[in-house]
């Protein structure tokens, strides 16, 4: 996808997924609602969903959409769990150079994870989008995914 055609896509979503959030006030229903927003606006999206925090340093699946995901996540494995552990989005342009990526499908080749933070700044998530090409994701991604997931910050 072309950088202009990937910004005004992102500008759209981004304005869908406020609009539709506006008032909801449950964490779980407005994660499902941007995951599934994401993923159908974006064809190189092939598993976009949350993995949330359940006990320290573990994550469980979230919402999502896609093919069948890991159910947990423990912060010292694969993408999730280092973008968890660090507190800052990751790029991998190839996840089979990622040492310790965890397999769920095997069909993904690049991915994407970004940090969910509440209003006191406290880690409860993380978004992980998937993709079947190698390096699909950018700087474009990183800047709007991260704006996107602070729709999340006063869920409760």
């Amino acid at each position: 996808m072309e950088r202009k055609q990937k910004e005004e896509t992102y500008r759209q979503v981004t304005d869908q997924i406020r609009a539709t959030l506006e008032g909801e006030r449950d964490l779980i229903a407005s994660m499902a609602t941007i995951a599934c927003l994401l993923h159908h606006r974006f064809d190189y999206f092939f598993w976009t969903g949350f993995y949330r925090v359940v006990a320290p340093r573990e994550l469980l699946i979230g919402p999502y959409q896609g093919t069948l995901g890991c159910l947990h996540i423990s912060f010292d494995r694969g993408v999730c769990g280092a973008a968890a552990r660090q507190e800052e989005t990751i790029i991998v342009p190839d996840v089979h150079q990622f040492a310790g990526h965890i397999a769920c499908d095997p069909n993904s080749k690049s991915e994407i994870v970004v940090p969910v933070f509440n209003e006191r700044d406290e880690l409860i998530a993380v978004l992980d989008v998937d993709s079947d090409q190698y390096d699909a994701f950018d700087e474009v991604d990183k800047r709007h995914l991260e704006e996107i997931v602070t729709f999340l910050r006063d869920k409760t």
